[in-house]
């Protein structure tokens, strides 16, 4: 008890010098591991604050009974501040911060750039000269706001190279079924096609009403220069225009753009809600689901809204929000925002009226989103519990680790590691092994070995990040001598993990678990069954994923390029003819001579180089 007063005392006394001005702070446990990061305008006023003796809530006094000591970097500007917290957030993954799923895995909508543009589905937010529109909840929400634009709006959806083949095939169906403008053919001209474009933009930032004006006028110009066969294009696109408007979500005035954000937080999980409208229509939703410990005070709320945005491409003028923020934090998440869209921003909470309707709503969302997550987050548990009770484990399986093998040949062996974190899957944690110590062999157990080696090697050395997290549980792909080969190297590295192989019928589905003397039945529980079912098939899934990129590398990189004489090309044709580098090594001098573009000279250099041995050419048979 004195220590824990003795290091209260040290950190108050170390905060009371901290200077009064903008800066971001980094909290640490006894093990020197960063739990929290935030930012302040008055450093010293925001960190004394965590260790007086006043009245706290119980997550904030959870985090603080952990940090053993702090560190500060002062700032010159509040923006600088909020974008150096976020960084930090990215790079370590605090426990106490609210942390957003990674952008890169977020779907897009792209406006390619170029003379004649396309709009694609993306994932990834490249440096270039293209217009990125999101990101979006989910692919199903892109994939059907994609379909909504190229039918609207007849944009192409082919994979032809424009301008290059207009006029040089014949247009497809979808020309045929008035759903491509045709743009193949010739008939639409440069100006047309880039005024779909940016009608195509213009719908994507919500604002269908101006385009729809905009393409009347546009018609009524064709009508005067009598080229009705645009004019009929333009009405045609407006009428799906009047349709797609029709079919939105209306709830507010139409000049209306706002985005809502509900908070809901209880014992077991904290749910932030938001509902994005765009002319007075829902143009998208999301939740965001974060665990217990996450701190949800005025600065924790002001980093959330910082990366939301950092995300997305557009900024509306008008944000309503549930939550309480610090006068402080208010003014510098607006100056954020103001700097980012070259705009007003003004952040409301609403206390009447239709927009606290809709506001009410968007925290009912959160509050089913959090309920949602308790029925499955129990029944999870549930399954874990039994799960433990069967194999007698120590402690609960809330992180389980699995572990396959696997090859192509005695190439590319590929050791795949997945992590489920209180039974499902946590993805970020995911790693792969190529294995490196067996050659010309297809060696599992050693391969098992290494993968578990390596391992066992980073949980001891890494201090931070997911290769320093210890599981409840291993799981082998494998049966007894798969798990006796896994705890001998765990004890050579002084560990005491729960082991289990993962063993598989004479079809290749799950049958049961092992020790490394006994099988263990999993039939009787379904929860169980599927459980182990679901990290076998998603441990297969993953590695052999690794083995054939690792693969399509070697490909590549073919070591047909090694041959004298031979080069990517001249590679590229051999493998494409053959299939496989194997079948390359077993094919006679006068099969590969039978290869457009390798002379005869060619097949002799490559038929030598995989039979050193001198087997007799047979070049000349005919």
């Amino acid at each position: 008890m004195s220590n824990i007063i003795n290091t209260k005392k040290f950190l108050l006394d170390k905060a009371n010098e901290l200077p009064m001005c903008s800066g971001v702070y980094i909290m640490k446990d006894k093990n020197d591991k960063i739990i929290y990061v935030g930012k302040s305008r008055k450093l010293k006023n925001r960190v004394t604050q965590y260790f007086r003796n006043s009245q706290k809530n119980y997550k904030t006094s959870k985090m603080v009974s952990a940090i053993n000591d702090f560190e500060y970097i002062v700032c010159k500007t509040e923006i600088e501040a909020l974008t150096l917290e976020n960084l930090f957030i990215k790079q370590y993954s605090p426990k106490y911060n609210i942390k957003l799923k990674d952008a890169k895995s977020y779907p897009y909508i792209k406006i390619t750039s170029g003379e004649y543009p396309k709009i694609v589905f993306t994932r990834k937010r490249a440096q270039d000269k293209a217009k990125y529109f999101g990101p979006f909840s989910g692919v199903s929400v892109v994939y059907s706001v994609l379909d909504i634009i190229h039918k609207t709006l007849g944009i192409p959806t082919c994979n032809r190279n424009f301008p290059k083949d207009i006029g040089k095939e014949r247009p497809c169906i979808y020309y045929q079924m008035k759903q491509c403008c045709g743009l193949c053919t010739g008939k639409v001209s440069k100006e047309e096609y880039l005024e779909q474009i940016r009608c195509a933009t213009e719908i994507l930032r919500g604002n269908i009403s101006s385009s729809k004006k905009e393409l009347e006028q546009k018609m009524l110009e064709y009508a005067e220069e009598e080229n009705f066969e645009a004019a009929i294009r333009c009405r045609d696109t407006i009428t799906a225009l009047e349709r797609l408007n029709q079919k939105q979500n209306v709830v507010s005035s139409p000049d209306t753009d706002m985005d809502i954000f509900g908070l809901y937080t209880d014992d077991t999980c904290n749910c932030i809600s938001s509902m994005y409208l765009r002319e007075g229509a829902v143009s998208d939703k999301q939740d965001f689901v974060f665990s217990c410990d996450a701190e949800t005070d005025s600065g924790a709320l002001t980093s959330f809204l910082v990366e939301h945005y950092i995300q997305r491409s557009y900024i509306p003028k008008v944000i309503a929000i549930s939550f309480e923020l610090d006068e402080c934090d208010r003014s510098d998440i607006i100056k954020f925002l103001e700097h980012k869209s070259g705009h007003k921003v003004e952040i409301r909470v609403p206390e009447r009226g239709n927009f606290k309707q809709l506001l009410d709503t968007v925290v009912s969302n959160a509050e089913e989103k959090v309920r949602q997550e308790k029925i499955r987050s129990e029944k999870d548990n549930t399954v874990l519990l039994e799960l433990a009770n069967l194999l007698m484990l120590e402690s609960f399986p809330q992180r389980i680790e699995a572990y396959d093998i696997s090859n192509i040949g005695s190439e590319n062996i590929t050791a795949g590691m997945i992590v489920f974190v209180d039974g499902k899957p946590y993805k970020s944690d995911y790693r792969s092994f190529k294995i490196k110590t067996v050659v010309n062999g297809t060696d599992d157990y050693a391969s098992m070995r290494e993968a578990l080696d390596r391992r066992f090697t980073h949980m001891k050395e890494d201090d931070t990040g997911s290769f320093s997290e210890y599981p409840d549980l291993i799981l082998i792909d494998g049966g007894k001598n798969h798990v006796s080969v896994a705890k001998e190297i765990m004890r050579e590295h002084g560990f005491d993990f729960s082991i289990y192989g993962m063993v598989k019928d004479d079809y290749h589905k799950t049958r049961a678990l092992c020790t490394d003397k006994d099988e263990i039945n999993i039939a009787k529980s379904r929860g169980i069954f599927n459980l182990i079912y679901n990290i076998q098939e998603e441990v297969h899934r993953f590695t052999v994923s690794k083995t054939m990129s690792a693969k399509r590398r070697t490909l590549k990189h073919s070591s047909l390029e090694k041959i004298n004489g031979i080069g990517a090309v001249k590679a590229k044709k051999i493998l494409s003819y053959f299939g496989t580098l194997s079948a390359v090594k077993n094919a006679t001098a006068y099969e590969l001579s039978n290869v457009s573009g390798i002379s005869k000279r060619d097949a002799e250099q490559i038929f030598n180089y995989f039979h050193p041995e001198g087997v007799e050419n047979d070049i000349k048979r005919t």
